[in-house]
């Protein structure tokens, strides 16, 4: 079957395109023939050797993929050829065909492409993670959200309105201020131009964001200690902005709030069921029309790399898929 290869660490300019083995299918997995790939920032990190686990070289960069079941191991049930579905992985999903657990395999309707189903599991399963599991938001509550045009960003804006919480986003173009405000935000803040904490301040009379999700890093966890709510919580998801912050513990202390770290990859390797009940529940909100997870770019399996570059470069807005050209 033909795969996207990491060979060496490095830029995604290293990735090759190959016809590789299949792998064999155990007891309790299911054989995919994946129609579409999802991709994330966290992949860069991985064939870079920056993500939190390093795969053995070669290996195959991905962690969603939406398609056809195609053969299912002893002891599988629930799932039977012929069956589309997404699924999510370690690593492996830019690929023609993939081998998951069963556990980590959803059934999708018809009425969900898969372009769209691809790019759902990570953004949707790790916003729920973040602001169902680990921050507990309510109705009422001010949710600020870092990166707002973004995969998670956008996801976590639309999970967080459904959840009845005011939605704050930022970005740092009016580009993805947009995006953030089609997808739910009730205010955004472009913080090339205005400070994070002073419009906080602003918008929640000097209250503070009771949540704060933040998948950028640098600056904008900077911002976030110094407006975050009393009693508020801060969720570290990620560092897009390419700088990791350090944690000033005297602000901690003196706002009384938690500074939290969600890993949707640490989950999936240790609780797999946590990831699918997340994922299975925020199904059930787009069946409702509650979200809005249509990619913005496609591209060929075999430009995963060029895809990837752009991605990184920030040239793209929105999520991005791969196809693998059975549709």
């Amino acid at each position: 079957m033909k795969a996207v290869l990491c060979k060496e660490w490095g830029e995604p300019s290293t990735l090759v395109v190959e016809e590789i083995e299949a792998e064999p299918l155990s007891a309790g997995e299911v054989l995919i023939e994946v129609h579409a790939s999802g991709m994330n920032f966290a992949d860069t990190l991985l064939i870079a050797g920056q993500y939190q686990f390093k795969p053995s070289l070669p290996f195959s960069p991905g962690f969603e993929v939406s398609g056809v079941v195609a053969e299912v191991g002893d002891g599988v049930e629930g799932l039977e050829p012929g069956d589309r579905v997404m699924a999510v992985l370690p690593y492996g999903g830019y690929a023609k065909q993939v081998v998951a657990p069963s556990t980590n395999v959803l059934r999708i309707r018809q009425g969900m492409d898969f372009q769209t189903a691809a790019a759902f599991p990570l953004a949707y399963g790790t916003a729920h993670l973040a602001l169902v599991h680990r921050a507990r938001l309510g109705a009422g509550d001010v949710l600020l959200v870092h990166g707002a045009g973004g995969n998670v960003g956008r996801a976590a804006v639309e999970v967080g309105k459904h959840l009845g919480a005011t939605v704050i986003g930022t970005g740092s173009s009016e580009e993805s201020l947009k995006v953030a405000s089609e997808h739910g935000a009730d205010y955004t803040i472009d913080y090339e131009h205005e400070d994070i904490r002073d419009r906080v301040e602003e918008l929640t009379e000097g209250k503070g964001a009771d949540v704060i999700l933040d998948p950028v890093g640098g600056e904008a966890f900077d911002a976030s200690i110094r407006c975050v709510a009393w009693e508020g919580t801060i969720l570290v998801i990620g560092f897009a902005s390419g700088h990791i912050p350090e944690v000033p513990a005297v602000q901690v202390l003196i706002r009384n709030c938690a500074v939290m770290g969600m890993d949707w990859g640490g989950y999936l390797r240790r609780e797999p069921e946590t990831v699918r009940e997340a994922t299975a529940e925020t199904l059930g909100w787009y069946r409702e029309g509650a979200l809005k997870p249509q990619p913005s770019h496609t591209f060929p399996l075999e430009q995963a790399a060029e895809a990837l570059e752009k991605q990184s470069a920030r040239h793209l807005t929105g999520k991005v898929v791969l196809s693998a050209g059975r549709d």
